[in-house]
């Protein structure tokens, strides 16, 4: 049997009545041929329960390229599997990932906005097709993930929380699971730091110890986002034009900018314009030109709050009264202290405490109540 020192010094050891009643629970782990997935699937074994691992195929390679790591991370997701001696089931969701969220992806980028893929492919592929394919052709009790968040209540009742690790805390992309799916999940490393994570690998000898972390588009990869996404959509140039009006370039395409965006537009030596950065401050995707102001703290980069829609709530009803809360209108940002007005059941709006920079339609507000995931929506507009 694997022996890690620091998992005995970070977790407590269970009862015998605790490990038998885990060794009742089939507990199918997803295995992304990463640290995470790979310690997650040891945790699960030292708390007596029957694991298996399922490697995802998400992404069909069509081309010559190296950017798509599956191959690479199917084996390392079989050499840790092989190293557990556990089981390692394979599916394929290209299809439903194509249909339930590339495109929607490329539906957003082409209306101008800047959708987070990340957060649909967790709620489409692994919190549905993933969940679904467990439990009703593999007889699991629960799916496990190597996502950095919590859970707590029981099965029936249990509620989102930040992952303990603040820096790697994911539940910004977790907002859109219900309580049910949350009871159906287990999350391993969520109670421990990423340092840990790493000395459990090291210790154990796993292949995935020092693998750095993916950082891409969620099962795409790390390419070139512009390259990839110019293959799927046609790129439509237009103007630069300021703030008061005055065209000072061209830009390759909206879908190629984000609001607060500073680098790669192509602005400089202009007369009379002064040394302060140029930033994206807005999109006119009617007349399809990009506008820039100079300054980070420019007026018009900031929002007294937004509109959003598309609302979900993980274990509560809609809200219908005010709510004062936080907010998170982008990944690892500070909480924003705000309060929710609710229009209607789908659409509510958010006054921040203080003017915020960068708000981005398409982008996800995720609110919270201390350390609790309430649930959130898609930016639908800035309230200016």
């Amino acid at each position: 049997m694997l022996i890690s020192n620091t998992y005995n010094q970070y977790f407590p050891q269970l009862t015998q009545e605790q490990l038998a009643r885990n060794a009742t629970k089939k507990v199918i782990c997803g295995m992304s041929g990463g640290v995470d997935s790979s310690v997650s699937a040891f945790i699960l074994q030292q708390q007596g329960y029957q694991v298996e691992g399922l490697f995802m195929k998400n992404w069909e390679e069509d081309d010559d390229t190296d950017y798509c790591t599956a191959a690479a991370d199917l084996a390392d997701a079989q050499a840790v599997c092989d190293k557990l001696g556990i089981k390692l089931h394979k599916i394929n969701f290209a299809a439903e990932y194509w249909d339930n969220v590339f495109e929607h992806f490329l539906t957003e980028y082409k209306a101008g906005r800047t959708p987070n893929p990340d957060i649909l492919c967790n709620k489409e592929i692994k919190f549905k097709a993933f969940l679904e394919y467990a439990a009703e052709d593999l007889g699991a009790h629960y799916i496990a993930t190597g996502h950095y968040v919590r859970r707590a209540g029981d099965d029936e009742n249990a509620k989102l929380l930040r992952g303990l690790d603040a820096n790697k805390d994911q539940s910004y992309f977790l907002y859109t699971l219900s309580h049910k799916q949350v009871g159906q999940s287990l999350f391993p490393v969520g109670e421990i730091e990423k340092p840990i994570v790493r000395a459990i690998a090291e210790e154990l000898g796993l292949i995935t110890a020092k693998k750095k972390d993916s950082t891409g588009i969620c099962f795409i990869g790390e390419r070139k986002f512009k390259d990839f996404l110019a293959r799927y959509l046609p790129a439509q140039p237009g103007d630069i034009r300021t703030v008061d009006g005055e065209i000072i370039g061209r830009h390759d395409g909206l879908m190629y900018h984000t609001l607060g965006q500073r680098k790669g537009l192509g602005i400089g030596g202009l007369k009379n314009a002064g040394d302060e950065a140029w930033y994206v401050v807005d999109k006119d995707v009617e007349n399809n030109e990009l506008i820039v102001a100079q300054g980070h703290d420019h007026p018009r980069l900031f929002s007294k709050g937004l509109i959003a829609s598309q609302l979900h709530w993980v274990d509560r009803e809609p809200i219908r009264e005010l709510v004062r809360c936080t907010v998170k209108t982008r990944y690892r940002q500070q909480d924003i202290p705000c309060v929710i007005e609710p229009i209607d059941d789908e659409t509510i709006r958010v006054i921040f405490d203080e003017p915020q920079s960068a708000v981005t339609p398409g982008q996800s507000a995720v609110f919270y109540l201390g350390e609790i995931c309430l649930g959130g929506g898609i930016i639908e507009e800035r309230i200016k």
